[in-house]
């Protein structure tokens, strides 16, 4: 497959620069793969298309505060953005402004929360040694902004921002960018929800550059993906597997949770516990074997997330899909509506 294939034309004024009013509120596209058919309802009415028994799989990793401002001591400003954890103290980031950072460089941030540049690996990233006088996680959410991507086009983030590009599932810190789909559900939501039967299992993917680096390649199936930790711990297992032998659906919401409980299956297609690293590549014919129905946002054209949904419905439904959302002008990307697969 050739990454030109997977191209689409979207006017500018229908990427979403603010959240809905309310998350609930966002409109969801629901797509029938069986029959080709296209409907057009509020995220609100997500759980008339979940049936008893069904499970809902959501992410529960916490955005970051990862950008951070800092000065040299030259005085020369240095901007950061925090991507994965090395160790305790040591982070790989991805740095802009670096002319004159060299190895062994300071930059301070804030009071109390420092680095020291160690190197850079084979894909540009740098090492950086955080020393603070409080816990790291404190320490960001006091000196840090929210990651929001470029295509927002705003100066600065604003206070709506920690709320509304953060999930009401996020507990454990470690994601760059929000896992969009769950910005649409509210606790509310979530009970409608439950009284309908269907369970709601948390599992963990911390998203990192991996899930954004752009496919260079010529031929789709060369690109590869950069590691992402996930986490599917026993009692998800047992929940999902047990949904899966009475015949229940499995219900996954984002791309983020897709891959995870993807990476996850074992050889006789049973779900196993994991605490690892993912690089796991779904494009076009992927067999899914866990994931039965997919709540998403809309993607960028010719990235690995439109890959994996045009995997989940043919590259022609998505196609047709994203071709009527432009048409109803619904909001795309990381503030923009949703899209429902069954």
């Amino acid at each position: 497959m050739d990454r030109v294939d997977f191209q689409y034309r979207l006017p500018r004024n229908l990427i979403a620069q603010y959240p809905s009013r309310e998350r609930d509120q966002s409109r969801l596209m629901v797509v029938h793969r069986d029959v080709g058919y296209i409907e057009h309802r509020t995220f609100c009415d997500l759980p008339e298309f979940l049936d008893e028994g069904d499970v809902l799989v959501v992410n529960d990793t916490k955005v970051l505060k990862a950008k951070l401002l800092g000065k040299k001591e030259t005085g020369g400003k240095v901007e950061v953005l925090i991507t994965e954890k090395v160790s305790d103290r040591t982070w790989k980031c991805m740095v802009k402004r670096t002319r004159s950072i060299s190895n062994g460089s300071e930059v301070l941030f804030g009071d109390g929360l420092t680095g020291k540049f160690l190197g850079r690996d084979e894909t540009g990233s740098w090492r950086i040694e955080f020393h603070f006088k409080r816990d790291f996680y404190e320490a960001i959410d006091k000196w840090g902004q929210m990651p929001l991507p470029p295509y927002i086009k705003r100066k600065e983030t604003l206070p709506l921002d920690e709320e509304r590009y953060q999930t009401i599932f996020a507990t454990k810190p470690g994601s760059i960018a929000a896992p969009t789909a769950g910005l649409h559900v509210t606790h509310s939501l979530l009970e409608r929800i439950r009284q309908r039967g269907v369970s709601i299992v948390p599992i963990t993917l911390h998203v990192n550059v991996g899930t954004f680096f752009p496919i260079r390649t010529e031929r789709v199936e060369d690109h590869k993906m950069a590691p992402e930790y996930f986490e599917i711990g026993p009692r998800a297992v047992e929940d999902i597997n047990m949904a899966k032998e009475r015949g229940r659906r499995i219900v996954a919401l984002g791309t983020t949770t897709t891959r995870s409980l993807e990476s996850a299956v074992d050889s006789r297609g049973k779900l196993v516990a994991t605490a690892g690293y993912s690089d796991l590549f779904i494009h076009p014919p992927y067999r899914f074997r866990m994931v039965d129905a997919l709540a998403t946002n809309f993607h960028l054209p010719g990235t690995t997330l439109i890959l994996l949904v045009s995997a989940f419905a043919t590259w022609e439904l998505i196609k047709k899909a994203y071709g009527e959302a432009i048409k109803r002008e619904y909001r795309f990307f990381s503030y923009g509506d949703g899209m429902l697969i069954l």
